[in-house]
C-alpha cells in the first residue's frame, strides 16, 4: 500500500528548470512546471540494476529543423509493460549517468526513464514540455495515452502531442500546425491529444525535436516504484543526486480512512479536518467576494486573471485576493486540504472533477462551492465565469476544504 506522499508536481519547474529554460528562451522564461525526457544513449527504461548514459554535461547540441524529421518515419517499438510514474527528478542541467544508475538499483525501483524538461512556448502559451523517446516513455504515461500507438508514432515522426485539455480548450487543430518557440522557432504538426498524467505537463515531443528546440539534455528522470514507500525512497533518491537536483512525488498514496480510495480522488493525504486550520471567516469572505467579482469574465485556457481565467486560474487568483497562496493547476489544488463529504460542504470549499478521457483519474477541473447548492466556475472556452448548480454526478472527484498552511506547502513544494 502506498504511503502519505501527495499528488503534487507543478512548481518543480520553478525551482530547478529556471536555468535550463533560460538557456532555451533567455528573455521569456519563468518556469512553473516540472517535466522530463530522455536523452540517454538508447533511453530505454532502466530497470533495477541497469544503467544508461545521458548526453555528457555541457555537450553542444546542433539544432536540426524539426520539419525535416517527419520524413524519417522513425520506428516505434510495441508497448510493453506499463510503469506507473511515482517520482520525478529534475535538475537545471544534464544529470550524471551515475545518478541514473544508482536510482535504478534502489530497493523498490521497478523502472526509470531519463528525460528532458523545459518550459516552451506552444501556440503562444508557455507550457511544460517533455522531450522523450516515444517507444519507451509511453509506458510511463496514463493508460489511454500509453495505448495510443498512432499518437506515439506521430511524436516519433516529429509531431507534438498536447494534453487533451490544452488541445480542446486552446483549439489546437489535430493534424494542423502550431508555432513552437525554443532556441529556434518551429512549425510542428499536432499529432494527437494525450494527457501524460503528470500535473502541469501539456506537451510532448521526441528527442530530436527537443534538440532542435534547444531543450536541456537528460535533466530529468521519471521513476516507477509502485511497491515502494515513497517517503523513504525520496530520501534515498535525494542522497544520490547533485545538490541542484530535486525529487518530488507524482502520485497520492494510501487514502485517508473513511474516505474514497479510488484513484484520482481529491484530498491531501494524512491531513484530517482536525489536523490543521481552514480559512478564517474573513479569508472565506474575501475569497468568495473576489471570485464572485469575476462572474461574466471570459474563460481562456491558461488564463490566471485578472480579466481572463481558466478553472484553476480563477481559484488561484481569488485566493490570492484573500492572502492565500495556492498552486496553479487543479490536480495540485486538490491536495491543499482534507477531503470532506458533500453533506459537510461549506462556502469556500473546492469541488474537483475528472473530465479528461485520455487520463480518466486525472483531476482536470475545479469549481468553488458558494453555498445554497451552487458553485462558481470558469467552465470552458466560449463561456464566461458563471454560477451554476453544484454537480456531484459522473466525474466528481471529491470536495476539499483548503487549509492555508497546506496550500502554501503544496505551492512552495518543489513539485507543488
Amino acid at each position: 500500500m502506498r504511503d502519505g506522499a501527495r499528488r503534487t508536481c507543478v512548481r518543480l519547474w520553478a525551482v530547478t528548470a529556471a536555468a535550463a529554460a533560460a538557456a532555451v528562451l533567455p528573455t521569456a522564461m519563468t518556469p512553473v512546471f516540472p517535466s522530463a525526457d530522455a536523452l540517454a544513449a538508447d533511453n530505454a527504461p532502466v530497470h533495477a540494476g541497469a544503467t544508461a548514459s545521458p548526453t555528457p554535461a555541457g555537450q553542444a547540441m546542433t539544432p536540426a529543423p524539426a520539419t525535416q524529421l517527419s520524413a524519417q518515419q522513425t520506428g516505434l517499438k510495441p508497448l510493453g509493460a506499463l510503469h506507473p510514474a511515482d517520482l520525478l527528478v529534475i535538475a537545471p542541467t544534464t544529470l550524471p549517468s551515475t545518478a541514473l544508475s544508482a536510482i535504478g538499483k534502489l530497493p523498490g525501483v521497478a523502472a526509470v526513464n531519463l528525460v528532458d524538461a523545459a518550459r516552451i512556448e506552444v501556440n503562444g502559451s508557455y507550457v511544460a514540455t517533455l522531450g522523450v523517446d516515444p517507444s519507451t516513455f509511453r509506458a510511463f504515461t496514463a493508460t489511454p495515452t500509453a495505448d495510443s500507438t498512432p499518437l506515439w508514432q506521430n511524436v516519433a515522426d516529429g509531431d507534438v502531442a498536447v494534453s487533451y485539455l490544452m488541445g480542446q480548450q486552446d483549439s489546437l487543430p489535430l493534424g494542423g500546425a502550431v508555432t513552437v518557440v525554443g532556441a529556434q522557432t518551429e512549425q510542428l504538426r499536432v499529432g494527437g491529444y494525450g494527457t501524460v498524467g503528470i500535473a502541469g505537463v501539456d506537451a510532448v515531443v521526441s528527442d530530436p525535436v527537443a534538440r532542435s528546440l534547444g531543450m536541456p539534455a537528460g535533466n530529468a528522470i521519471v521513476i516507477s516504484a509502485p511497491s515502494a514507500r515513497l517517503s523513504v525512497l525520496i530520501q534515498q533518491v535525494t542522497s544520490v543526486l547533485p545538490k541542484d537536483a530535486a525529487v518530488a512525488p507524482l502520485v497520492a498514496q494510501a487514502a485517508e480512512v473513511g474516505l474514497p480510495a479510488s484513484a484520482g480522488s481529491a484530498g491531501a493525504i494524512n491531513i484530517t479536518q482536525s489536523s490543521a486550520q481552514g480559512l478564517t471567516v474573513a479569508q472565506t469572505t474575501a475569497f468568495l467576494a473576489a471570485a464572485e467579482s469575476r462572474v461574466g469574465m471570459p474563460y481562456v485556457w491558461g488564463g490566471a486573471g485578472p480579466n481572463v481565467f481558466d478553472c484553476s486560474g480563477l481559484v488561484q487568483w481569488s485566493m490570492r485576493q484573500a492572502g492565500i497562496i495556492m498552486p496553479r493547476v487543479a490536480a495540485s489544488q486538490a491536495q491543499t486540504g482534507p477531503q470532506i463529504s458533500v453533506a459537510d460542504l461549506q462556502p469556500g470549499d473546492l469541488l474537483f472533477y475528472h473530465f479528461d478521457p485520455t487520463a480518466p483519474t486525472y483531476i482536470s477541473h475545479v469549481a468553488i462551492y458558494i453555498g445554497r447548492g451552487l458553485m462558481l466556475q470558469a467552465p470552458q472556452p466560449g463561456e464566461d465565469v458563471q454560477i451554476v448548480p453544484a454537480f456531484f454526478g459522473s466525474g466528481f472527484a471529491g470536495a476539499v476544504r483548503v487549509y492555508p498552511r497546506v496550500a502554501a506547502a503544496v505551492a512552495g513544494n518543489i513539485a507543488g
